[in-house]
Formats: C-alpha cells, sequence, structure tokens
C-alpha cells in the first residue's frame, strides 16, 4: 500500500480580541494629554483639600483678632499679612476655600438637578410642554444674571444660604436649554424608539436610555458653571447681600478691605488671588472635559 502522505495543517493563530475601552476610560485618557486640564484639575484639587483640611492646616482662627497687630504686611509669623481687625489673612482664605467651595457645588447641584429634570421633560415629549418651559427659560434668561440674584436675594434676604439659593436659581435655564437640546437629538435615537415601540414607561426611557446619553455636557457644563457661581457669591458678598460678617468668605474679604487698598494692598491682593485661580482651575477644568467628552473635538 502507498504512503499516504499526511495532510499539512496550518495552524492559524487566532488574533486576540481587540480590548475594549470604555468611553469613560477613553475619555480619561484624552483628557490625561491635556496639560491644561491636568494643571486646572491640580489647582482645584489644591483648594478641595485646603478646604477639608482648613482646621489643621490655617495657623490661626478665623476670628482671632490682635488690634496691636492690625493692618501688617507679609511676615515670617503671618505670611499673608493682617487685616484691619489684625486676624491672620491666611487663616481666614484657607476658610474661605470652604465657603467658596460649599457654595459653588451646591448651588450648581441644585440647579443642574431641577434644569436638566425640566430639560428633559420639555426636550422629551414637545408641543406645549415644551414651549411652556422654554418660554420660562427665555424670560429669566433675559434678566442678566447677577441682577436676578440680586433680585432674589432682595427678596429672601441678604445671607449666604439666600445667596446660594439665588445662584442656583438663575443657573437653570442654563443646563435646561442644554439638557432639552440634547434630548431632541437623543429622543430621535434607534434604541428609544425600540424602547417606546415595546411599550417602555416614558419615566424609564428618561432616566434609563435620554439622561445617561446627556451626561456628558451636563458634566462640562456644571464644571464651568462651578467657577461663576464662585464668582457670584463672591459679588453678592461684596455689595453685602451674601455672607455677613465674621465669616471669611472671599468677596467679603474683598469689600471689607477696599477702603485699605492703598495702605494695606495686601489685604486686597490675597482673597482676590484666591478668586481668580480657583475659577481658573475649574475654567481649565472644564475646558478640558469639553475636549475630552465632545466626540468632535477628539481628533
Amino acid at each position: 500500500m502507498a504512503d499516504i502522505a499526511p495532510q499539512k495543517q496550518t495552524n492559524v493563530s487566532k488574533q486576540p480580541d481587540e480590548e475594549v475601552i470604555s468611553p469613560w476610560r477613553e475619555a480619561w485618557k484624552g483628557f490625561r494629554r491635556n496639560k491644561l486640564a491636568m494643571v486646572g484639575m491640580g489647582i482645584v484639587l489644591f483648594f478641595i483639600l485646603l478646604a477639608i483640611f482648613a482646621g489643621v492646616i490655617a495657623p490661626e482662627g478665623i476670628n482671632d483678632q490682635k488690634l496691636s497687630e492690625r493692618l501688617q504686611s507679609p511676615s515670617a509669623s503671618h505670611w499673608f499679612g493682617t487685616d484691619d481687625f489684625g486676624r491672620d489673612i491666611l487663616s481666614r482664605i484657607i476658610y474661605g476655600a470652604r465657603i467658596s467651595l460649599w457654595v459653588g457645588f451646591f448651588a450648581v447641584l441644585g440647579s443642574a438637578a431641577i434644569g436638566s429634570l425640566l430639560g428633559m421633560i420639555a426636550g422629551y415629549y414637545g408641543r406645549l410642554v415644551d414651549t411652556i418651559i422654554s418660554r420660562i427659560f427665555d424670560i429669566m434668561l433675559a434678566f442678566p444674571s447677577i441682577l436676578l440674584a440680586i433680585a432674589v436675594v432682595a427678596v429672601l434676604g441678604p445671607s449666604l444660604r439666600n445667596a446660594l439659593i439665588a445662584i442656583a436659581i438663575i443657573n437653570i435655564p442654563n443646563f435646561g436649554r442644554l439638557v432639552r437640546s440634547r434630548v431632541l437629538s437623543v429622543k430621535q435615537e434607534e434604541y428609544v424608539m425600540a424602547a417606546r415601540a415595546v411599550g417602555m414607561r416614558d419615566t424609564r426611557i428618561i432616566f434609563s436610555h435620554v439622561l445617561p446619553n446627556s451626561l456628558a455636557p451636563i458634566i462640562v457644563q456644571g464644571t464651568l458653571a462651578i467657577a461663576t457661581a464662585i464668582l457670584e457669591a463672591a459679588a453678592l458678598s461684596f455689595l453685602g447681600l451674601g455672607a455677613q460678617a465674621p465669616q471669611p468668605e472671599w468677596g467679603k474679604m474683598l469689600a471689607d478691605s477696599r477702603q485699605y487698598i492703598i495702605q494695606a494692598p495686601w489685604t486686597v491682593f490675597f482673597p482676590g488671588l484666591a478668586i481668580m485661580l480657583t475659577v481658573l482651575g475649574f475654567n481649565l477644568l472644564g475646558d478640558g472635559l469639553r475636549d475630552a467628552l465632545d466626540p468632535k473635538m477628539k481628533k
């Protein structure tokens, strides 16, 4: 019998499956490549840590008055100098980070929650509901934001809590219109139409499909809105409508020290610098998040 030549077996090496990268992980990789965004995140984290550990870092109490040391220039004993009551400016700025970040975070959290909910309802249901909600947004946006905030605080009364409420109210239309435009495009997607076809309830569609696909612009807008909220809180406190003495709010510190701008410029410089750096950090962070989360910017 003739030998049957063994057939050659070709070993086809299987290519390993390509690693599936989630959109959020891909966004983080893009974010890390943005140096300015990393700088912004570093500034924000610095002030957050400053606020958390203020009780440990601050060299003195925020209301420790030493009239014999009033309006002292920066020195080894008082790095940022003292104010007109002899209080350590560095300690007050450190504790002021708590107030500014607290107002910024919670004001934006409230406006994002209410504005996003109204925007989703307006964009999803449309027609009369959309018309009513959109006209309310247009009316609110017709007024300059700071004037509307002053009007709200004037009705509620000057205090830091009422300033927070006012800032939250004036930022609702920004989130509402942003989410509405996003929902108008998302609700036309096939998966949303399929969910409707199988009889899924509207509330489930909104919170299971529409909201998760609208988170990226909300996150970006929220980060940028925190910077605006900190500025607005400082402006209201500067006008005497926000934080009240002896609270160490940066805007209030500027208002109390403006008469000493020539005699003791450090009393104005350091609170202003704290506001500038915080706002800069959140703006750089927000720009980086926009570039990382927006598909049009990934190129």
